[in-house]
């Protein structure tokens, strides 16, 4: 008999890990939400599309109890990606039917079946929601789950603008079922959404950080824009919907900016802010894991907004990773530009991986501090 999936989830789920995402004792990779969701599913169709799968919980137990099944994935952080296929191989499981794709038509064109994990946003639902409804077979079945502490009745009102049915599992070990069906196709506001902050237009994608609002974070950071060195090669690093790079771009037209997210919505907003505001020429915007795909000594200035929650857990262990990632690529001399939330103490954290450190700058909230990238020996 071929073991269904939620017995395949309870033989795999144990031994699945987070990296490269960030890994400590109570960070799990696998929870009762994604068993939720899969038992929740119902049958099986030979083409199931997995929305928002954190480290392949959900993927990798379809894959192993129906070899051979088309899995189309859309998963937000490029680490989610990394971590899937990193698992997939430490199990010995075929990726050979499953298939990345952005938040688009590609992703649930003629589906029958989507599956997923809630996202913490209302917007990110309403883009989910609508990419299923517009697109997806008119008989899907959607089954969305989450942790419920993290669930609000407006997930369900936000469901009901693109399905006409909508219910609620009953609670499955603190966590909980959306199920949509009747699709209303076209009911939606289209994605990206825009708005201007002072002559600067912000794209953005449901899942996109801060949304089309300017961060406050990023906001005091931008005040000292104007003492800022005259860089050549800039990095905005954790680039969100690219509020940095664009202000650069459009004050120093001679600098050759890259901004880079490890989500895929932050760089599909970061794209289209940097057309809206005329410098998608100057600013080339990338999607990586940290700064993993640019080059030792290659950058004159850093500048980073640094993030402090993977998915839905607070953590400091991300920002140490970034100022790493930002002394490798600095030119000896070069500067990361950084602001934090004060409480956070990263200062020692960055004289010690970075380099000489002086404050820029300090409100009732937030820090702003330019590290000096150490020389190198020869």
């Amino acid at each position: 008999m071929v073991p269904d999936v939620t017995s395949q989830f309870d033989a795999i789920g144990p031994g699945m890990r987070r990296w490269p995402d960030v890994e400590t004792h109570d960070l799990v990779a696998a929870d009762r939400s994604d068993r939720a969701v899969l038992g929740e599913a119902g049958e099986m169709p030979d083409d199931v599309v997995v929305i928002g799968d954190r480290y392949g919980a959900l993927a990798l137990p379809v894959l192993a109890a129906r070899p051979g099944t088309r899995v189309r994935v859309h998963q937000d952080p490029l680490t989610g990606e990394r971590a899937l296929a990193a698992n997939a191989e430490a199990l010995g499981i075929d990726l050979g039917g499953l298939t990345w794709h952005a938040l688009d038509a590609s992703l649930t064109r003629g589906a029958g079946l989507v599956i997923g994990h809630l996202p913490r946003g209302l917007d990110a639902l309403d883009e989910i929601a609508g990419v299923v409804a517009d697109h997806a077979d008119p008989a899907v079945r959607v089954a969305l789950g989450g942790r419920v502490k993290h669930m609000t009745p407006s997930m369900n009102e936000v469901l009901g603008l693109h399905f006409a049915e909508v219910r609620a599992s009953r609670g499955i070990g603190k966590s909980r079922v959306l199920h949509a069906a009747a699709p209303l196709q076209g009911a939606g506001a289209p994605w990206p959404r825009r708005a201007e902050h002072d002559g600067l237009v912000l794209a953005a994608h449901g899942a996109a950080f801060a949304g089309t609002d300017l961060d406050i974070g990023t906001r005091f950071l931008l005040t000292f824009l104007d003492d800022m060195p005259h860089a050549a090669s800039v990095i905005d690093l954790g680039c969100g919907t690219g509020a940095i790079a664009a202000s650069f771009a459009l004050a120093r037209p001679e600098a050759r900016v890259i901004a880079t997210d490890r989500s895929a919505a932050a760089v599909a907003s970061a794209a289209e802010t940097m057309r809206a505001n005329g410098v998608a020429d100057r600013v080339a915007v990338v999607r990586d894991d940290g700064l993993g795909a640019q080059p030792d000594a290659s950058a004159d200035l850093v500048l980073l907004n640094p993030p402090f929650h993977s998915g839905s857990a607070v953590t400091d262990e991300i920002a140490p990773r970034l100022f790493a990632d930002a002394a490798r690529v600095l030119l000896p001399g070069g500067e990361l530009w950084c602001v934090w939330n004060s409480h956070l103490r990263y200062r020692a954290h960055l004289e010690r991986l970075v380099g000489p450190t002086r404050q820029v700058g300090r409100n009732a909230r937030f820090t702003v501090t330019a590290s000096s990238r150490r020389s190198r020996p020869s």
